[in-house]
């Protein structure tokens, strides 16, 4: 998704199609047991394998670690006025997070391999670093469906490449919990093909395991098109996991999909049917009457709430910038956030549900807009974690602090 996303709608087959039903796995029926990997070297750009053949991104002891990059943030006022704010990862934070990154690799292959490679450090320090302030970021490398597999040049995906990735995904998490959980509170965090892989993890192993679920502190899964029955928190995808709806709620999930405008008939979000959960066999089908979760990231109890967005200042490698003008580039910090630029509300209309972003300009106020860089049918699906990414670094906080009482 990100490698080219923002060259705009004549790319939007080369951008993330995870969860593109009929472009994913066709003939992708059920996963198999075993948990064993996909071959790959364990030497990776910057890295090597764990004794458990884990290839980690990001993990607490590693010597350069993009979960743990420069915070430092310019925040630009509506009056124009800028003020630096700092911050830093905690030292010790009582809970750990469990991030699984996007679509970003332009590899040929159908599935990528683990080398480490400028994008998934990138996406990892855009999505995940800033949540090294409430908790330790631990981030596998995993065999991800590529760019090329999802739709570059026509090519039919293989059976297996979404088994391939899901199982070494599975494994990771597996040696996460047998050697560096220790029995603390663990957050999981998925963007697009990350938390569309999330979910049959949960699925399988959290939400009817009890001891797993207990070390749940709560899951942000964007873009992924969680179900629940309709006009319900809990049922559908999970059965025992509900939609996060304070802010000292644990063992929850906080999902939604976010647009500037109503999906249309043919939107790759927010709307059931279109999950790789559904389609592609990786995890239950859930059935009956149901919709796309939506839970407000800035008002998790409903109605409307202020969005407090974090962007990184410079591109993605080979990238230019999602707003609609480039005007962070003379800034010096590595972020930038715009406050009470941003409404949110969850919408549900038309068989849609999603997050309605809604910019606040007022005169004089000349701060850049995000918009549809793909066209309506994927909405600001590229900002889903940007866009409210303070609030959910605040959530955690607060999870943190009643999962730890």
């Amino acid at each position: 998704m990100w490698r080219n996303a923002f060259r705009g709608a004549p790319q939007m087959k080369s951008v993330l199609g995870i969860l593109i039903a009929a472009v994913l796995v066709a003939s992708c029926s059920t996963v198999p047991t075993s948990t064993s990997t996909v071959s790959t070297s364990s030497t990776t750009e910057t890295g090597t394998a764990d004794a458990s053949g884990t290839v980690w991104l990001c993990r607490p002891d590693l010597a350069a670690d993009p979960c743990t990059a420069n915070l430092t943030a310019t925040v630009v006022h509506a009056d124009g006025k800028k003020i630096i704010q700092r911050a830093i990862p905690a030292k010790n934070p009582p809970i750990d997070c469990f991030y699984v990154y996007p679509t970003v690799s332009g590899q040929t292959t159908e599935n990528a391999n683990l080398h480490i490679e400028p994008e998934e450090i990138a996406v990892a320090i855009s999505q995940a670093s800033r949540f090294s302030q409430v908790c330790k970021v631990y981030a596998p490398m995993y065999p991800q469906l590529t760019l090329s597999a999802i739709g570059v040049g026509g090519k039919k995906i293989g059976p297996h490449a979404a088994a391939i990735a899901y199982l070494d995904l599975l494994a990771s998490w597996k040696d996460y919990l047998a050697h560096d959980n220790h029995g603390r509170g663990v957050v999981l965090i998925g963007h697009s093909q990350g938390a569309a892989l999330l979910i049959p993890l949960i699925q399988r192993e959290i939400d009817p395991n009890p001891s797993e679920r207990h070390l749940l502190v709560s899951a942000l899964l964007m873009g992924g098109n969680v179900t629940v029955p309709v006009g319900q928190s809990v049922g559908g995808d999970f059965k025992n996991i509900p939609a996060c709806q304070s802010t000292e709620q644990t063992s929850c999930v906080v999902a939604y999909s976010s647009f500037d405008a109503a999906p249309p008939l043919n939107s790759l979000f927010g709307r059931v049917g279109t999950s790789l959960s559904a389609q592609s066999g990786l995890g239950t089908t859930p059935t009956g009457n149901l919709q796309v979760l939506c839970t407000n990231p800035a008002s998790l109890e409903g109605g409307t709430g202020t969005l407090s967005p974090y962007f990184v200042t410079k591109p993605f490698p080979g990238v230019t910038s999602t707003f609609t003008t480039p005007t962070t580039a003379h800034l010096s910090t590595p972020w930038v956030s715009y406050p009470d630029h941003y409404t949110s509300t969850c919408e549900t209309s038309g068989g849609a549900s999603w997050l309605q972003v809604t910019s606040v300009t007022n005169p004089g106020d000349h701060r850049p807009v995000v918009h549809q860089v793909l066209g309506p049918r994927w909405g600001l699906h590229l900002v889903d974690i940007n866009i409210a990414l303070g609030n959910l670094v605040s959530l955690l906080g607060d999870q943190s602090r009643a999962y730890s009482h």
